[in-house]
């Protein structure tokens, strides 16, 4: 499934939005040092005079005039760093600004054979723009770890939340190196989608691709690309995302109509992510011994085996809000 003209366009000028904001930031911020600080830029000024010289000396036959500049330049940034850090500010305070470091927010990186290829921040936008992901991008910016809260939980509940927020953060710190997948199930409205979230918005920061599907939105996807033959072309590209993004949340498994064709290519998509060691996150308000019921044995066992099973149950968090809206958060996971 590929980006339109007008798509990819879009990502480009809001790649140069970035890139102009944060140009206009570091100037901002280096007036502020010349203001704040005169020695500093009596320092820039002498990096031209000093540039200069060694020039002037290279031109004359003086073979050791560039490691001098070298080394006093080395110096120079050396004595603007202390200055920066006595004043008060950090001592990169005027070092260029990105969103993406990796690709300095142009979008493309070179790989090993120094070939240009999307970045994994543009992947991500890709995403965001080929799959309808604006509701997860909205969802994480108000549901993430620093807005997660025990204040709802008791007894065997909270332990059960407290190991559930365990799992999750272990599972962000060893994505990279570890394959795993986690089946958050138990009752309506205790966090499990929540939690997706919180790992969603950690990985995406860390430059990983994650698509997130609602169950019922993922098998219309899938059926609507099936069954559309002028669109046979799209679908390799579809496929090749869902089966390859770094993360696919598939949230609230259990409320799309269930028949043969969504039990087949649910164990098809579980099936080839696993083969291509690529994490899953389902989160489903079915018990297992419903999921058991309500799929074929072999996606049961595929899940039971190969995910970890991360049971949720207390209150309907959502229910509980709209009853009491001023309730204060007691603990935070930081």
């Amino acid at each position: 499934m590929a980006l339109t003209n007008s798509q990819y366009e879009s990502i480009i000028r809001e790649y140069e939005k970035i890139r102009d904001a944060n140009r206009y930031l570091t100037e901002s911020r280096r007036e502020q040092i010349y203001q704040t600080i005169p020695e500093y830029w009596d320092l820039e000024e002498s990096v031209s005079s000093l540039s200069v010289s060694a020039a002037k000396s290279v031109l004359e036959g003086d073979d050791t005039a560039q490691a001098r500049l070298h080394d006093n330049l080395a110096e120079i940034k050396q004595r603007q760093k202390k200055l920066l850090v006595s004043a008060g500010f950090p001592s990169d305070y005027l070092e260029p600004i990105y969103n993406c470091p990796q690709c300095r927010d142009t979008g493309y990186i070179l790989d090993s054979d120094n070939r240009k290829q999307k970045c994994a921040c543009f992947r991500q936008r890709e995403i965001s723009l080929l799959y309808s992901q604006s509701h997860i991008q909205d969802m994480i910016q108000k549901e993430n770890f620093s807005t997660l809260s025990s204040a709802y939980y008791q007894g065997e509940d909270l332990q059960r939340f407290e190991a559930a927020v365990k799992l999750s953060k272990e599972f962000i710190k060893n994505f990279k190196q570890d394959y795993h997948n986690i089946l958050f199930y138990g009752t309506v409205g205790t966090g499990k989608s929540f939690l997706s979230g919180c790992i969603a918005k950690e990985l995406i920061d860390n430059g990983n691709s994650v698509i997130y599907f609602s169950a019922s939105g993922l098998f219309e996807m899938l059926a609507r690309y099936s069954f559309d033959y002028r669109e046979k072309n799209v679908l390799q590209d579809f496929y090749q995302d869902i089966y390859g993004c770094d993360l696919l949340i598939v949230d609230d498994l259990g409320t799309e109509i269930t028949n043969s064709f969504v039990a087949s290519q649910l164990f098809s998509c579980l099936n080839e992510r696993n083969l291509r060691k690529k994490s899953t996150i389902i989160s489903t308000n079915l018990s297992l011994e419903e999921l058991r019921d309500r799929y074929s044995d072999r996606i049961f066992s595929r899940i039971t085996s190969s995910f970890d099973l991360c049971k949720l149950t207390g209150p309907d968090i959502r229910i509980y809000k709209k009853r009491f809206p001023n309730m204060r958060n007691n603990k935070q996971y930081e």
